[in-house]
């Protein structure tokens, strides 16, 4: 029995109209017709008793033609499919819904040549290419997939060294190796509502593949499942955060907008706070229409309502509590007695004591005080007028007192017509945080690094000593490097090998007190440490040996994979078999992405529930940290 989707074909391959010089459907033409409601190619349809069923509804003898239905179907990928859909088609493998409305649906990515992330590189033409590869699963499959994972190969990183065979404490900073979706739902139990920043500078959407950033991705990583990945995530992150937690997201111009939409649905509107924009490049560039200097910060709060204003401040920069009159008071600094607002009590005459001039406020602002708080401040010596005594009246605020009323400075806001910006301009720009890796590492390891006084910024703004901050798109570390300089606890996860080889190495030099980014400025000496763990791989094993096909090797490894246990329950390998010539026609990148589809990924790691299932092996001592770390009785 035939398909809707090749009665549809047959019936408008019928019709002149819609048929190519080489006999193949102008789906142009047909979906033209459809928004015009061609009459021509609704008797066409019409004519048709199972498409007059599908696509038609009556209504009081008259028949309603549902042509946005119809359109989904022209669009959709079954309908003249490519080879490497028809074989997917055939295996079972795709998902009819692709809407980001349709909630339940899980993005994940893993190692392959899909869309890839450039990890490193020693020379702009030498580049080294780390891989991605991302599907779509429906809810219905992931709920064995999210649950908690074993650990293995957990060690803790100190300043006098690596120690094995550890056991997990309540204040041990943590990384973790492996998928960062499937690593969040691990750890959800223990740190839910506990973590107070995050920040992440995730994969970008990108309309083309852009070699200059981090992260490159080509056109096969749509917005639609870019949204996913990221909303996936977005949700667990949400459980994650304390109800006075902040969330600050590093995006381009390209995923700024989307990702802005995505996160209101989940934070709610209410608790979008800024949308921050760095000055991320001094240089300018001619390439484009303009020059792209910057980047957003997208700052949402998990409850708004319960940020402290006065704690959502930068530290107080000593240095510009510059004046001290010997007083006793200590030093402070100069601030603007005027404020904006319009107040009939705060609208009066200042005299000048020294000079005798008059002032008012400035148009549209008043005074900061009403008239008899300003005449005790003038009294007690808290008024100056000018560094020479001849200006307009300014308010002085002592170091001390402020520092014991936990007031630093705001961050600065500036407004262009109707939109505001806040414009972290005084930050360091990605070329001093790439001069920073110079100097650790010897090599540029990653293009366009956040630098450091960035990461500051946000974990000033949004916590306090001992909180806990979290990235889990880790990359280098720079968030968990800067969080160990400034005293506050971490969480990172990362599936690329790099973490062994860039993350790891960097966080130890931190210990021993490297003094790269904010080091000087923290005064940091070295010292604390962290503990290393990772998902213990089950299936991703075979994700691995794919992306390491060949041509010469991918017709071993389907052989492998047909024939082992850990491929999806609902495909015998005589079903596989019987379409092994579709699967030929297939270039080496689709047949990679076939055969990951395949791979089951309620099996790409080993659930905490099997740690006692003789077939996985679990060692003594990976089962001592696991243990441990769940918080489960051995």
């Amino acid at each position: 029995m035939k398909n809707i989707f090749e009665i549809v074909q047959e019936v408008l391959l019928g019709a002149d109209k819609y048929q190519s010089e080489d006999n193949n459907l102008l789906k142009a033409k047909v979906y033209s017709d459809i928004m015009m409601m061609d009459e021509e190619l609704l008797s066409l349809l019409l004519s048709n008793e199972r498409i007059k069923e599908e696509f038609f509804t009556k209504v009081k003898n008259t028949l309603i033609f549902d042509k946005q239905k119809f359109a989904w179907l022209i669009e959709s990928k079954e309908f003249l499919p490519d080879s490497y859909t028809r074989y997917s088609n055939k295996i079972g493998l795709t998902s009819n819904g692709n809407f980001i409305s349709q909630k339940n649906d899980v993005v994940l990515d893993f190692p392959y040549k899909d869309c890839y992330l450039q990890g490193g590189q020693d020379k702009e033409d030498q580049k080294r290419e780390e891989i991605f590869y991302h599907e779509t699963i429906a809810n219905d499959e992931v709920t064995r997939m999210l649950a908690p994972k074993v650990f293995t190969n957990a060690k803790r990183y100190t300043k006098g060294g690596i120690e094995e065979n550890i056991e997990m404490k309540d204040d041990d900073n943590l990384i973790i190796k492996g998928n960062n979706l499937i690593g969040l739902s691990s750890i959800l139990k223990r740190y839910e509502g506990k973590v107070k920043c995050i920040f992440i500078d995730p994969p970008y959407f990108f309309n083309k593949t852009k070699p200059s950033d981090t992260f490159s991705y080509n056109s096969n990583f749509k917005l639609s499942s870019w949204l996913v990945f990221m909303k996936n995530r977005l949700e667990v992150a949400h459980k994650m955060l304390s109800e006075e937690g902040v969330l600050f997201m590093a995006i381009s111009d390209e995923g700024a907008h989307y990702l802005k939409v995505i996160t209101d649905d989940i934070f709610d509107m209410e608790n979008f706070i800024a949308d921050v924009t760095w000055e991320s490049r001094k240089s300018v560039s001619s390439d484009g229409l303009f020059s792209q200097n910057s980047n957003h910060i997208l700052v949402f709060a998990k409850n708004k309502n319960r940020i402290d204003k006065n704690s959502f401040r930068l530290s107080l920069d000593i240095e510009s509590f510059k004046y001290d009159d010997k007083d006793g008071r200590g030093k402070y600094r100069l601030e603007p007695f005027d404020a904006p607002n319009i107040r009939k009590n705060l609208s009066y005459k200042i005299i000048n004591p020294n000079t005798g001039e008059e002032y008012y406020p400035p148009v549209g602002r008043c005074w900061r005080t009403e008239e008899k708080t300003y005449l005790d401040l003038l009294k007690d010596g808290r008024i100056r007028f000018g560094v020479n005594g001849t200006a307009k009246p300014q308010l002085k605020t002592y170091y001390l007192e402020a520092k014991e009323s936990g007031k630093g400075k705001a961050s600065s806001t500036i407004w262009h017509d109707v939109t505001q910006s806040i414009i972290w301009q005084e930050l360091d720009a990605n070329t001093n945080a790439t001069k920073d890796q110079m100097e650790l590492f010897g090599e540029t390891v990653f293009t366009n690094p956040k630098p450091e006084d960035l990461i500051l910024r946000a974990i000033e703004l949004s916590t306090t000593k001992n909180d806990w901050v979290m990235d889990f798109f880790m990359g280098s570390g720079t968030t968990q490097a800067v969080a160990l300089k400034a005293g506050r606890r971490f969480i990172g996860l990362e599936q690329m090998d790099y973490i062994n080889t860039v993350s790891i190495p960097r966080l130890q030099k931190v210990i021993e007190g490297e003094q790269t980014g904010v080091s000087k400025n923290l005064n940091w000496q070295g010292g604390g440490s962290f503990v290393y763990c990772e998902l213990l791989e089950n299936s991703k094993e075979l994700i691995d040996e794919i992306q390491n096909a060949t041509d010469a090797t991918i017709t071993d490894i389907k052989e492998k994979i047909y024939r082992d246990e850990r491929i999806v329950p609902y495909i015998t390998r005589d079903e596989l078999e019987a379409i092994d010539v579709e699967f030929e026609k297939l270039t080496l990148e689709e047949k990679k992405m076939a055969l990951c589809a395949l791979v089951d990924k309620n099996k790409l790691y080993v659930n905490l529930s099997d740690i006692d299932d003789k077939a996985y092996n679990i060692s003594d001592k990976d089962r001592k940290f696991t243990e441990s770390f769940y918080k489960r009785e051995v």
